[in-house]
């Protein structure tokens, strides 16, 4: 179930122009691209959720995302869909569901999304109440980014949380 060169560069056009839409009509025409691929394609529900969850509906985004993953949504838009509800869970005051969801995706495998994993979980920490490990992961992500001190940033956020300094 793949979708054709053509409806991704569609689908690129309509997010790039997202501020250029009235919410309610940004959604729609989402809608109306998902609605050429077939029934029950994840792809379809994948950016229907992301619609929604752009224009500030994320309760309707929630259940959408849940049917992407179960209907097989695959690759980089399955990142990014359990990175975007998590997100939402968080954001609508389930941080306990958006812990677990990115901390079983931190440890799913590694691409150029870790970081916003990353990101998206100290978010969620904070807001259990987690602000110590929130703050060493944010740390431990971004030491891989700085062009001096990476190991020792690295290692004190290890420190942070308890963990062994790399030696």
């Amino acid at each position: 179930m793949t979708t054709t060169p053509a409806w991704e560069q569609r689908s690129a056009d309509l997010w790039a122009a997202i501020g250029g839409f009235d919410p309610a009509d940004f959604r729609a025409k989402i809608g109306a691209l998902a609605d050429e691929l077939p029934e029950g394609h994840p792809v379809a529900y994948f950016e229907r959720a992301s619609a929604n969850d752009s224009t500030g509906e994320g309760e309707a985004a929630v259940p959408l995302y849940r049917k992407a993953l179960e209907a097989g949504l695959t690759g980089e838009r399955r990142r990014r869909a359990v990175i975007q509800m998590a997100s939402t869970l968080r954001a609508l005051g389930d941080a306990g569901a958006s812990i677990e969801l990115l901390t079983a995706e931190r440890d799913n495998g590694s691409d150029h999304l870790d970081d916003a994993v990353s990101a998206f979980l100290a978010l969620a920490l904070i807001d259990a109440g987690r602000e110590r490990e929130a703050a060493a992961l944010a740390l431990g992500a971004l030491s891989k980014h700085l062009p001096r001190y990476n190991r020792s940033l690295a290692n004190y956020a290890k420190i942070a949380i308890g963990e062994e300094p790399t030696a």
